[in-house]
């Protein structure tokens, strides 16, 4: 059984049995007893046995509360859902559907997934239960990426402490307002810190967590940081002053130009810094987000629902997590030699064939 307090990774992907991630939440929903509460956040949900999972969580006398984006980038991927968690027998209150407005279109983009009993969970990574079955709209899922198969992660963080805090969170993004003021909360500058992890928010005022932390580390540095998405000024100037810097730097990026323009890509190689996209054969999407950074007397991991692009690093809820956990790092680090294998095999897919993951 899992320590108490630590964490541990869940990889889903092509190497895994179809639909891990999704199953692995219906699991937790499927124990909480009456009297147990569960929140989520997220930003595609698609999955009608999922969701008809905290139906019955909630007409057993758990707490539920959904707060999810009614306006994603494929705009009505999430009607079913929602019909369903507003039906007469449905969430009522506990659904919050955030639509916002229009003015720079910020969006709901954490993957975020608390449990308060049997025992304290929080899970955070880049999974959306964006997959249905029976699946009547296949289009929808080559747009999306299949997340049910594609690669995928969710971490599980166990601290009673930090699952609470984070539970917290949840419920102030179920009740509060959002749109493009969201970066002034008190709350989204402040980290929430507990034994090796440290979990942070977007959009913020305070500068940014992660490139802090890189460029604070030493020349020599190792970082592998791996992405489905790679755009716009922000992040490649980040990482081109990381690479001037001399840490020494290995990108790994889904298959989609759109989500990683091939320019920017030329770019980063051009200033020495290696750059793979990770494609298979079937189209299926990286959707991972990670960086693992190896310094001379450090080594941390850094994962969540952010993305290396100006909406993540500007506009969007976001939510990433920087942890000091040996274990937790290992896992990570053997999941990049899978990622980087699949990055070099010989491939018949070509860019542009993934789906547009979010």
């Amino acid at each position: 059984m899992q320590q108490e307090g630590r964490c541990r990774a869940y990889f889903g992907g092509p190497d895994a049995a179809p639909g891990r991630l999704r199953d692995l939440l219906a699991e937790r929903v499927a124990a909480v007893p009456a009297g147990g509460a569960i929140d989520f956040v997220t930003y595609y949900f698609r999955d009608r046995r999922l969701a008809a999972e905290l139906l019955a969580a909630k007409h057993r006398g758990a707490s539920v509360r959904v707060t999810l984006d009614g306006r994603p980038r494929s705009p009505h991927a999430n009607d079913a859902v929602i019909r369903m968690l507003t039906g007469p027998d449905g969430l009522g209150g506990g659904l919050r559907v955030v639509r916002g407005g229009k003015l720079l279109r910020p969006r709901l983009h954490e993957k975020l997934y608390c449990f308060s009993l049997p025992r304290p969970a929080a899970f955070v990574g880049s999974f959306n239960p964006s997959g249905d079955l029976p699946e009547a709209n296949a289009e929808l899922v080559r747009e999306i990426g299949d997340q049910d198969r594609g690669y995928n992660l969710l971490v599980e963080l166990c601290a009673p402490a930090l699952v609470e805090a984070l539970a917290c969170h949840a419920r102030a993004l179920h009740t509060a307002r959002h749109g493009p003021f969201d970066r002034l909360w008190p709350a989204a500058n402040r980290a929430l810190r507990c034994e090796d992890v440290e979990v942070h928010f977007w959009p913020r005022v305070r500068p940014n967590p992660v490139v802090a932390l890189l460029r604070r580390a030493v020349p020599g540095t190792r970082v592998r940081l791996v992405t489905s998405h790679l755009s716009g000024p922000s992040a490649l100037h980040t990482l081109l002053g990381l690479a001037r810097r001399g840490l020494a730097l290995e990108v790994l990026v889904g298959a989609t130009e759109r989500r990683v323009p091939a320019r920017g890509e030329r770019r980063l190689a051009a200033a020495g810094i290696s750059v793979k996209r990770v494609l298979h054969p079937d189209g299926l999407p990286m959707h991972d987000k990670f960086v693992l950074i190896e310094a001379p007397r450090e080594r941390c991991v850094v994962f969540g629902s952010f993305n290396w692009s100006e909406p993540s690093r500007r506009f969007n809820r976001e939510i990433g997590a920087i942890a000091r956990d040996p274990a937790l790092y290992d896992a990570f680090a053997a999941r990049w030699q899978v990622l980087r294998a699949q990055a070099e095999a010989p491939r018949a897919a070509s860019p542009g064939s993934e789906g547009a993951q979010r």
